[in-house]
């Protein structure tokens, strides 16, 4: 009978090590599945919370590409020019406010750097300084009592001579609007 009980005891622990196995990679299956459900589940909020700041964000960062093709519309010399010039202006006085315009429609337009990508912007800024230059520049070869449409002749034989500067900047506005 001790043999017996030997016998029966050794399969007791064998089925009780047996069900403690299966039990422990029952665990480790059902743990492994719940967590990859947790972090599955994590995974869709952040999708959904994405494609909510996606929705809300574009429509704001177009706007902002598009005020910015305005402001580089509206700072190249033939607006510029036709928007400045008032009967009875001197050559300084012309100068003057246009440089002033760029100016101010540049601080207008400073919060649009926040949707804007930093090279649209770096370009952005770049054709405005460097219509700035031509402006100055083109204002310093006219002589101060000339005309003011001398002024202008001077800017746009400025501007003839090589690439807009608003010119460049735009394209790569208006392709960046094409990519989002």
């Amino acid at each position: 009978m001790n043999l017996f009980l030997i016998a029966l005891l050794i399969a007791l622990v064998a089925v009780l090590a047996t069900l403690a196995l299966a039990g422990y990679i029952f665990y480790r299956i059902t743990k492994r599945y719940f967590d990859n459900q947790q972090k599955m589940a994590m995974l869709q909020m952040r999708v959904d919370e994405h494609r909510e700041v996606v929705k809300l964000v574009t429509p704001i960062r177009l706007q902002a590409y598009e005020r910015m093709v305005l402001y580089l519309e509206r700072i190249s010399p033939e607006s510029l020019v036709l928007r400045c010039y008032q009967p009875g202006m001197d050559t300084r006085l012309l100068q003057g406010v246009m440089t002033k315009t760029i100016r101010d429609e540049w601080e207008h337009n400073l919060s649009q750097q926040v949707y804007l990508s930093s090279e649209a912007w770096n370009r952005i800024r770049n054709a405005k300084d460097e219509m700035i230059g031509i402006i100055n520049s083109a204002a310093i070869s006219t002589p101060a009592d000339a005309d003011p449409t001398r002024l202008a002749s001077n800017i746009f034989a400025t501007v003839t001579q090589g690439e807009l500067p608003t010119a460049s900047a735009l394209e790569f506005v208006k392709q960046e609007m094409r990519d989002l």
